[in-house]
């Protein structure tokens, strides 16, 4: 068993909404069906019972040891405590060569799993050791490892809750929510708009005690201390029993509390200086230690917490006790787990010392034994939800703690011996304040209800109702995509709106290209979303990321389909039909919004199959209203968007907008059928987002069939009084498309540039010529810089096979160089005649044919 191009699908693919690992597998003979092979499934089910069932029950049916790979992987991960449930083995048409897709929840983890299921498999059929509760174990911790915690989890959840997309931007815990313009950004349980000096502020105690007590908020009494003299000092003049603990400490490390004596004072300043190199001492509250949770201006959650802490038996010493209670599974060494192990070092072991107690010490039945002066959870301690019984003087002086220091999201500590009366009256006061506190006492008490304290950040991050989404244009098809999506970007942009462009030119944010290249990839839509001066995307999407990562986006709000062609890379990635092509382009349409559009190509039958699969509304565009598709969609009420007497219109029932196309120059007065199909695509897409029809007109007005607005696509020159066009063409449909649209111009001698792409099959490239051959008088065939895996010549040849039977052909010319080729059809340029130059190297190419036009 082979394993080759393992991908990791990070959004909705061609497989499912899931993420996934995706791999080729391929086997021996002997592997076709593992079940033929003497004892390996009994093998495989002692290494790892509680692996599913092979196949149907009931059926005796071959299975393939890739398919017990995906099984594997998908049940090692159920077994570690991932919720994964998906999985899929699809073969090839190359024998014993399978695709295995299995979903994951982290990536890691996902990978992982696969390459454990291989080993299991191998010692299956070795006969050979598997340490299954070892691989689970890693599986378990790797998940833990890299998983967002609890805190930044929880906000996380709400979000997705309510439909807001989220965008982890670190392996830590920095995360984005919504997108460009709209998105917020979260570190754990801290939000964007927490000013530094708030933060400051609230990791310097004293000066917090100092602002808290301005605002008549009662705190302790307590000062800096410089060593452990002066803190006995200070402890004297405060009255003990007192607390010591650094001036800037978090989760409550190197805090002593209840110190009466002064050896302890000592360990207690040593402990806090491994810690801070500034130390307070402040008075000692006695009385139980709360938390709470101040979201903008509310007390969302209240915890008393407890430090760790065992109760004797009468017959285990502490340890043992210890041991005891740490094996609640809700305990765990980090902050995944609702609780943490008790500690049992040396500042446990102090802490029983105090208690007159060691480490073997059996305590009577009913013994309270402390482990730890302080209270907080990642020390072992436990919390009991007390939200609803917070007095409301207690949640006013909270609240008025966490605006004083200036935190959105804010932990205050206080200590008091009944939270249901004030903070004066029972002489408590508030001890520590904390920016990015910790959510999971709210989340999972130890005793008690959690709260929704992910579901209140998201509220005040968002409001009510907002998503954190901006308008948000797929497009996808063989031809017309780049010329699609920049013609609704263009419209966008004319009504205000910031706009996020990706097609195969580069990157543009707001009409500036920040990024070049062939930028229709998952990675930079990714780049487009996160951007914070988009107000809109649109994003052409090809199939090659597609297939590598799947979508960059969970849903659409108007997903484009222009056409589906069989010369689109057919033959790759084991995408082999049109068929083929069709179901992996339909994905942006299964993954739009429920209240989406889909704007389908009427005159497709590939395309019209996708609407099926649409959960939100379908705008039909073609030329021609009386198609039968047309003609059904909109006798049943729905939009859709065509050409009738030389106007432009959109329709939905009795309604109608009109547009001439003699108004939009890139269509040559309507004589250019596929930039027309072009322009019926993007108005619908735009009438799906709301655009005003008048915005519309001037825009379409003003974009032109140039170089700077449509790179690449039917860019017009005039030289010599003939005309030159520069076409990025490079598939059978675009070379039928571009035939239709030169012979609706003048010409009196016709030339054509082409080379062909190496990387096609022989049969595509061959038909490029074929179908130009019928149109044109002269061509110049000439070699590029790539042929794509292609010997010297080999392209060429094919092209020239292709025009084998073009009777209209007087003139056949080979070239080595794009640029001389360029130059051999325009220097025989004259009045009155037409030549189209289909580029590869698109703006290099441009920026020549400009020269020359400029002389």
């Amino acid at each position: 068993m082979k394993l080759s191009r393992i991908r990791a699908l990070r959004g909705p693919n061609l497989w499912t909404q899931r993420t996934a690992i995706e791999v080729v597998v391929s086997c021996t003979s002997s592997e076709g069906s593992m079940l033929d092979v003497p004892g390996f499934e009994t093998r495989l089910r002692e290494r790892f019972p509680a692996i599913s069932a092979l196949r149907p029950v009931g059926q005796d049916v071959p299975v393939p040891l890739a398919h017990v790979l995906g099984l594997a992987t998908l049940d090692l991960q159920a077994q570690s405590g991932c919720p994964v449930t998906y999985r899929r083995t699809t073969p090839t048409l190359e024998g014993g060569v399978f695709q295995v897709v299995v979903e994951y929840t982290q990536e890691a983890v996902g990978r992982r799993a696969l390459e454990l299921a291989q080993a299991l498999c191998q010692t299956a059929l070795d006969d050979s050791p598997f340490d299954l509760q070892l691989a689970l174990a890693q599986l378990r911790d790797l998940d833990e490892d890299v998983r967002l915690g609890p805190s930044t989890g929880a906000i996380v959840d709400a979000a997705l809750a309510r439909g807001i997309p989220c965008r982890r931007m670190t392996k830590g815990s920095m995360v984005a929510l919504g997108w460009g313009s709209r998105q917020r950004r979260i570190q754990a349980a801290e939000i964007d708009v927490t000013g530094a000096i708030a933060e400051a502020i609230a990791q310097d105690k004293q000066l917090t005690k100092k602002l808290l007590a301005a605002a008549g908020v009662p705190v302790p009494q307590g000062r800096e201390v410089y060593n452990a003299e002066d803190a006995w000092v200070g402890a004297q003049e405060i009255g003990l029993p007192v607390v010591i603990k650094p001036k800037d400490g978090n989760q409550g490390k190197g805090v002593t509390v209840n110190i009466s004596t002064r050896e302890q004072l000592v360990a207690g300043y040593q402990t806090a200086t491994q810690f801070s190199s500034q130390v307070l001492v402040e008075r000692f509250l006695p009385g139980h230690d709360y938390r709470l949770l101040v979201v903008g201006d509310k007390l969302v959650a209240a915890s008393r917490r407890e430090a760790p802490h065992v109760v004797g038996d009468g017959v285990g010493n502490v340890r043992a006790l210890v041991d005891s209670v740490n094996s609640d599974p809700r305990r765990g060494s980090g902050h995944a787990t609702s609780l943490t192990k008790i500690r049992f070092d040396d500042i446990a072991l102090a802490c029983l010392a105090d208690q007159g107690l060691a480490a073997d010490s059996v305590p009577v039945l009913g013994q309270r034994v402390t482990l730890r002066r302080n209270a907080n959870l990642s020390t072992g301690g436990t919390a009991t939800d007390v939200t609803d019984d917070v007095h409301v003087e207690v949640a006013a002086r909270a609240v008025e703690a966490a605006k004083m220091v200036g935190l959105d999201i804010c932990g205050v500590d206080m200590v008091t011996d009944s939270i249901h009366h004030s903070l004066e009256e029972r002489g408590g006061g508030v001890v520590e304040v904390n920016a990015a506190p910790g959510l999971r006492m709210h989340i999972s008490p130890s005793f008690g209800k959690g709260r929704a304290v992910g579901e209140a950040i998201i509220q005040e991050m968002f409001g009510s109702h907002d998503d954190g989404r901006i308008p948000l244009v797929a497009v996808t098809g063989t031809n017309g995509k780049t010329t699609t999506v920049r013609l609704i970007a263009h419209l966008l942009g004319k009504s205000g709106l910031r706009v996020g462009m990706t097609n195969t030119d580069g990157v543009y944010i707001a009409g500036q290209r920040i990024e070049t290249g062939d930028c229709s990839g998952p990675k930079s839509a990714r780049n487009v979303l996160q951007h914070p001066d988009v107000d809109a995307a649109v994003l052409e999407t090809a199939r090659g990321g597609l297939l590598r990562e799947g979508l960059a986006f969970d849903r659409c709000d108007v997903a484009v389909v222009t056409n589906v062609g069989s010369g689109d890379h057919l033959g790759l990635n084991y995408i082999t039909t049109v068929q083929d092509l069709a179901v992996l382009k339909r994905v942006i349409v299964q993954n739009i919004a429920s209240d989406g559009m889909a704007v389908l190509n009427a005159a497709d039958p590939a395309v019209v199959a996708m609407a099926k699969h649409c959960v939100g509304a379908v705008t039909y565009f073609a030329l021609d209203r009386n198609h039968p598709v047309m003609a059904t969609h909109l006798a049943l009420g729905q939009r859709a968007v065509y050409v009738q007497n030389g106007e432009l219109i959109a329709e939905q029932g009795i309604q109608q907008w009109r547009l001439p196309l003699s108004e939009v120059p890139i269509t040559l007065g309507g004589s250019i059928g596929f930039q027309v199909e072009n322009v019926l695509a993007a108005v619908a897409a735009v009438w799906a987002l709301g655009l005003d029809w008048e915005v519309a007109r001037r825009a379409l007005a003003s974009f032109l069939s140039d170089s700077d607005n449509a790179t690449g696509r039917f860019n017009l020159f005039q030289f010599r009084g003939a005309t030159v066009i520069a076409d990025y063409g490079h598939n059978p449909d675009a070379m039928t498309a571009l035939v239709q649209a030169v012979q609706n111009m003048p010409g009196k001698r016709r030339s054509v540039v082409i080379s062909g792409a190496g990387d096609r099959r022989d049969d595509v490239i061959r038909q490029q010529t074929q179908i130009l051959g019928q149109a044109f008088d002269e061509v110049v065939l000439y070699q590029d810089q790539c042929q794509r895996g292609r010997a010297d010549g080999e392209v060429i040849a094919l092209l020239r096979e292709g025009l084998a039977q073009a009777l209209r052909v007087r003139v056949i010319q080979e070239i080595t160089g794009e640029f001389v080729a360029i130059d051999t059809a325009m220097d025989k340029l004259g009045e009155g005649d037409l030549c189209l130059i289909l580029v590869d190297q698109v703006e290099e190419a441009l920026a020549y044919i400009r020269g020359k036009v400029a002389g």
